[in-house]
């Protein structure tokens, strides 16, 4: 219908066709995106509270840290004043682990959450980062294989008193009314009372805070062998969060 009558020229005017028909597609494309992202939010909620696996069952590790990092992913941007946090992962080759998933996607929440919570009071001139490894990890005494994860940031750290009692209930150096305390200290009873592993942090005031995280590949040896030795953190530092990453994204 190249030539439209008079009437159908004033309509296209009055609801301006021309723009409507260039404006379309990309409100579309906007609504596939934000279409997708809703997707990928669910499914990472669904991976992380992981409600129909109460059991323990074999599950892949770095796939429970995708989606707790996806969920707090709007803290990772520029947040209230906050700068941006570049995650840094540097992923090894690990097995599938016996465990509780929900239970241990909540140790990396509150570890992580943690983690943007120190960045965001560091008022040092330098890029915000957040570097996660993985390994596997075997122990000199025993046969037992472990998955060890460690979180470090570069944020403003932890004197040796704080260190010491960060895994008490209820202990936080949040303000009062942000903290309630026990986040660490219910991944500490996750990680070491139901699945037999490790927690450890070292911190260095101005420098930053690891958290060192080993849990067992499979939960039948953990009974069967003798006690296990966490690999040594002490010697981590600042200077390790400049090691080259495999991976690196800045949300």
């Amino acid at each position: 219908y190249p030539t439209p009558v008079e009437e159908i020229q004033e309509r296209q005017e009055d609801i301006e066709l021309d723009f409507l028909l260039e404006d379309l597609p990309k409100i579309v494309s906007s609504m596939r995106t934000g279409t997708d992202r809703i997707y990928n939010i669910v499914l990472s909620l669904r991976n992380f509270s992981r409600l129909d696996e109460a059991d323990m069952k074999a599950v892949d590790i770095h796939e429970g840290i995708e989606s707790t990092l996806l969920i707090l992913q709007h803290r990772l941007q520029d947040y209230a004043g906050q700068a941006r946090i570049e995650i840094i992962k540097d992923y090894g080759n690990l097995p599938l682990v016996q465990c509780y998933a929900s239970q241990i996607n909540q140790v990396f929440m509150n570890i992580l959450d943690n983690a943007i919570d120190a960045l965001a009071n560091n008022s040092q001139n330098q890029r915000n980062k957040i570097i996660i490894r993985t390994e596997l990890v075997s122990c000199q005494l025993s046969a037992v294989h472990s998955v060890l994860i460690q979180i470090a940031d570069n944020g403003i750290g932890m004197s040796e008193e704080v260190t010491k009692r960060i895994f008490d209930p209820f202990f936080t150096t949040k303000p009062v009314g942000k903290g309630t305390g026990l986040g660490l200290s219910i991944s500490y009873q996750i990680v070491v009372d139901k699945h037999g592993g490790f927690l450890q942090c070292v911190s260095t005031v101005g420098e930053g805070t690891t958290f060192s995280i080993e849990i067992p590949v499979s939960q039948s040896t953990v009974s069967d062998s003798s006690t296990a030795i966490l690999p040594d953190t002490s010697s981590i530092d600042s200077s390790s969060l400049g090691r080259s990453p495999l991976v690196s994204i800045v949300p």
